[in-house]
């Protein structure tokens, strides 16, 4: 069961102005924009947060609000995604793209959906892995475009596909199992000793 965090108006006006602007779709590098038939409508806002101190020893993993996306659907399916971006000025359109993730995104939500526990949906970035999840927070009402400390141990996390290796894609993980492993990837590695005498 999910109960999403309400978008902020001002993001979806402006991914609604994007959509109705003949120019933006034109120059999106989304040829299933392009090819769209019939109306497109931004549907599931999901807040976007990026990892931060997840390899530094000594730090609890945290995150911060970097942006809002938006699925677009076109009939019965989602066939692309806008990103909005915060800027000195408000919340304003980012881009479009399309890809894997959309797809990924759709399918997470809809087994997250089935869950019996309230959820409140997020997506987690973790760039230097290029890898993204699913954040499924337990306080449902929750803002969720706060800063928040990425271990509670209530929450999950779905990797969406494509996942790095050595991680299942689409597998539920608690936080207290996937951010260790997380951690150990994202730590610097270790200096190298000094040289054997000769």
């Amino acid at each position: 069961m999910l109960r999403p965090s309400p978008a902020p108006a001002p993001a979806l006006r402006s991914v609604l102005a994007a959509l109705g602007s003949p120019t933006a779709v034109r120059e999106a590098r989304t040829p299933a924009l392009r090819a769209a038939q019939g109306p497109l409508s931004p549907e599931l806002p999901l807040p976007v947060h990026v990892l931060g101190d997840a390899g530094v020893p000594g730090r609890s993993p945290r995150t911060r609000l970097t942006g809002w996306r938006f699925l677009i659907r076109n009939g019965d399916r989602a066939i692309a995604a806008a990103d909005t971006m915060l800027t000195p000025d408000g919340w304003t359109f980012s881009h479009f793209f399309e890809g894997p993730y959309v797809t990924a995104t759709e399918r997470a939500l809809l087994h997250a959906e089935a869950l019996p526990t309230p959820y409140q949906p997020r997506l987690l970035s973790v760039p230097e892995l290029y890898m993204l999840t699913l954040w499924l927070h337990a306080e449902p009402e929750a803002d969720g475009t706060t800063v928040a400390s990425a271990s509670a141990s209530a929450d999950l996390l779905v990797p969406l596909a494509p996942a790095p290796p050595g991680i299942a894609a689409h597998r539920p993980y608690r936080v207290a199992d996937l951010m260790p492993v997380l951690s150990t990837r994202l730590a610097p590695p270790p200096l190298m000793g000094s040289a054997a005498p000769a």
